[in-house]
């Protein structure tokens, strides 16, 4: 099964929905495998950015990530880079999808609620930039059968 990354960003913990969010993904059926609360750092950021050095609105980003403590989480499940991403929505919160995450709770572009990892190769990096193996758990959950075909995991 597939890993991804979702970070619950500052606009999220300080809204307090955390819980409905997290809540979506477990009523998706995306098994939870590694969840912390950390307060992220200029150096971190400039390697989570990297792609976005020399934008004008590279410091306003970091800045905004930096505001409060984000939650971390990697969620495990068929297709689940592309299963996040769907539920995500459109990056800009106004112009989003009502039912997805930022159609339902983002009125912004920047706080825009979650960060989504995008492809199968940034999730893997992504999860490795912000968790120790140490902190990925493996299990099963009772539900798998009840999720999937048999033949689909």
């Amino acid at each position: 099964m597939e890993k991804t990354l979702v970070i619950l960003k500052p606009s999220a913990v300080q809204r307090s929905l955390v819980g409905e969010v997290t809540a979506r993904f477990e009523k998706k059926g995306l098994r939870l495998a590694g969840m912390k609360m950390m307060q992220l750092t200029d150096e971190l950021l400039n390697k989570h950015y990297s792609h976005l050095v020399g934008k004008p609105f590279f410091q306003r980003i970091k800045n905004s990530m930096m505001a409060s403590p984000v939650i971390c989480c990697v969620y495990e499940g068929v297709d689940a880079v592309e299963t996040v991403r769907t539920m995500t929505g459109s990056t800009n919160g106004r112009k989003a999808a009502p039912g997805t995450i930022r159609g339902d709770y983002g009125m912004s572009f920047q706080e825009n609620i979650i960060h989504a990892s995008d492809s199968h190769e940034n999730a893997i990096a992504e999860i490795n930039r912000f968790f120790n193996s140490d902190e990925i758990f493996d299990y099963k959950l009772a539900s798998t059968q009840f999720l999937y075909a048999n033949d689909e995991y």
